[in-house]
């Protein structure tokens, strides 16, 4: 059995075909374009270059992208105004600020005033609250970007055991509950769990989110399961042992190419979402 490789890159570079058409007709009908505001606190180089790559995939789809750089020293206080005055803006349709903020900040409460509707990053304990309810709101980037690479490869949840190992806010958290909400059988597990083995060994469905590299061994994966790993670590390596898994997982995502892509395509694509609901 070679298992079916989960593509993200392929269906992200797809999807900014689509999404580039949805900004062309909305610049069409109503002369303006949707932009996605990012703010980088501070100088990691890390987090500079993820918020360029967005602001780059922002520009393939002929969106704006309005930059928003303050300096490490930033307070709380600083960083709600200044988000503040971008849910104030009609201008701006989608907010992200880029994780991690330094460590004076309260990331949380500043996560968590970026305007519901602007939340396209997913980051929102509301936004996760009305998501888990089954209400509307934006996905956290990765895991919706996971649910659509799932849906897009016809890969059946309903009524199948997933085992998410990984608990973060912004991925495993949601990640099970968008797999709930799918009609699948949801186990968490994380870096303590006890017998972690035992658990995925009776996964019809592993997710790869606790951040370790190749922490999930590939002998502990059933034959036939489907397999997506979220990690990304130097080396080029996820959170799963993936190379024996090509001839006994059902499904991969690879690592690179997989997971990756489709998170900034899944900001993108909700900021487009947001543009069209905000000025059509």
């Amino acid at each position: 059995m070679s298992a079916l490789i989960l593509d993200g890159k392929a269906l992200a570079q797809k999807t900014e075909a689509e999404l580039s058409e949805r900004v062309a007709a909305l610049k069409s009908k109503t002369g303006r374009t949707p932009i996605l505001a990012t703010i980088l606190v501070g100088g990691d180089p890390a987090s500079a270059t993820y918020v360029r790559m967005k602001g780059n995939a922002c520009t393939r789809v002929g969106m704006d992208s309005m930059k928003v750089e303050l300096p490490e020293t930033t307070t709380t206080d600083e960083l709600l105004a200044k988000i503040g005055e971008l849910n104030n803006n009609p201008d701006v349709h989608g907010i992200l600020l880029q994780h991690p903020v330094p460590s004076q900040i309260d990331e949380r409460a500043c996560f968590d005033a970026i305007d519901l509707g602007k939340d396209v990053d997913g980051v929102t304990c509301l936004g996760f609250g009305r998501m888990a309810m089954g209400e509307e709101a934006y996905g956290c980037a990765t895991p919706k970007g996971i649910m659509r690479l799932l849906e897009a490869y016809e890969i059946l949840l309903e009524g199948k055991h997933a085992v998410v190992v990984g608990r973060s806010p912004i991925l495993g958290k949601p990640m099970a509950m968008m797999l709930l909400n799918a009609n699948a059988t949801v186990t968490i597990c994380h870096s303590r769990t006890k017998d972690l083995q035992s658990h995925i060994a009776t996964a019809d469905i592993v997710v790869g989110a606790v951040g370790i590299p190749e922490f999930i061994k590939a002998d502990w994966i059933k034959p036939g399961a489907v397999v997506v790993d979220a990690g990304y670590h130097p080396g080029g390596v996820g959170d799963i042992e993936l190379g024996p898994l090509a001839d006994k997982a059902s499904a991969i995502t690879p690592v690179p190419g997989g997971v990756g892509p489709m998170t900034i395509n899944t900001l993108i694509y909700q900021s487009v979402d947001s543009g069209e609901k905000k000025l059509a």
